[in-house]
C-alpha cells in the first residue's frame, strides 16, 4: 500500500462545497460527474495525490453527521510551505480560525473550521534536522 487515494467529507450541497474548496481554499476540482443517482465530486490541493470526495448525505443518519464527522476533533491536516502567506490568504477569504497561530515542536499550526463545522489544522511542518 502506497498512500490514501481518497477520503469522504459529508457536505449539505455539492455546488456550495465545490465553491468553498475551489474558490476559498484554492483546491483543484479533479472530478465532477453526474452518475444519475448521485454526483461523484473530487477535490484536491494542487499537486496532491490524495483527493477528497464531497458527498451529499443520502439519509437522515448521514445528514446528522455533516460537520461532525470526527466528533469535534481536528481530523484533517492541510500542510503548507508558507504558513504566514496561507493563513493570511485564508483569513481574507473568510475562513474562520478558532485560535491564533502557535509554534509547536512539529511546526506552525492553527485550527480552522470549514463552513459545516469540521475542524482542520493549517500546518507548516518544522524543518527536519539533516
Amino acid at each position: 500500500m502506497r498512500h490514501v487515494a481518497l477520503f469522504t467529507i459529508l457536505v449539505p450541497d455539492y455546488d456550495e462545497a465545490i465553491g468553498f474548496f475551489v474558490t476559498t481554499l484554492g483546491f483543484d476540482l479533479a472530478e465532477d460527474r453526474d452518475e444519475g443517482h448521485k454526483r461523484w465530486v473530487v477535490v484536491r490541493p494542487p499537486g496532491a495525490e490524495t483527493g477528497i470526495v464531497l458527498a451529499v448525505p443520502s439519509d437522515e443518519t448521514q445528514r446528522a453527521h455533516v460537520g461532525r464527522q470526527l466528533g469535534g476533533r481536528v481530523g484533517f491536516f492541510l500542510h503548507t510551505d508558507d504558513f504566514a502567506r496561507d493563513h493570511a490568504r485564508l483569513r481574507e477569504a473568510g475562513v474562520r480560525f478558532l485560535e491564533a497561530p502557535r509554534h509547536e515542536p512539529y511546526g506552525t499550526v492553527a485550527v480552522w473550521e470549514d463552513p459545516w463545522g469540521n475542524r482542520w489544522d493549517l500546518l507548516e511542518p518544522a524543518a527536519e534536522a539533516p
